[in-house]
């Protein structure tokens, strides 16, 4: 009987990490907004896409850390309900009441751009940088918990996909920061 029940435990618990609920109760969505070489800005809640390049880089470092990431489908029903959510350039007001609708802990707030520079010497190659700045904030309290800013930086003959590059070594980095941060604040969950 105790074996049925450990076993329905790591069932229950391995199902909520899966839709991406902490087991220690701290859990974050992404609203990092995305704009690629010579694209269109985007947002998973401001349209259909899901995670950006960005966004899904931290998501990992976030998960492997033992942090929840609330997944685009868990919100899309709140979402559709509230015009306010569907644009690109969200107020930190509607961020922190997507936050709450949502159950997160943390609202990770924020804008991802790449821009392509000069080719590189003797080569086909094109420069590719990104920029990157946040902000975490406690939904619990509205408090802004740290502000970041990263950079990634790539070479490839392809602007669009060097660009990606770029945006993902950039969030790789920001995602360390946000993880350290997140593993400060002792005034949450």
């Amino acid at each position: 009987m105790k074996a049925c029940a450990l076993i329905l435990t790591v069932l229950l618990l391995g199902s909520l990490a899966a839709v991406g609920f902490a087991a220690d109760g701290k859990n974050v969505i992404l609203l990092i907004s995305e704009q690629n070489i010579e694209g269109p800005q985007r947002a998973w809640w401001a349209s259909e896409v899901d995670l950006s390049a960005t966004e899904g880089a931290i998501a990992q470092q976030l998960l492997a850390a033992g942090y929840g990431v609330i997944d685009p489908i868990a919100v899309s029903g709140k979402l559709e309900k509230k015009p306010a959510f569907r644009t690109v350039d969200i107020s930190e007001k509607t961020s922190l009441q997507l936050g709450e609708l949502s159950k997160a802990d943390y609202v990770v707030v924020g804008k991802a751009v790449a821009s392509a520079g000069g080719n590189v010497p003797q080569s086909s190659m094109r420069s590719c940088f990104a920029n990157l700045s946040a902000k975490l904030i406690r939904v619990s309290d509205g408090k802004t918990m740290a502000f970041f800013e990263s950079a990634g930086h790539s070479a490839h003959m392809d602007v669009i996909t060097g660009g990606r590059e770029a945006l993902k070594i950039g969030a790789d980095d920001l995602a360390v920061k946000i993880v350290n941060a997140l593993g400060k604040d002792t005034g949450g969950k």
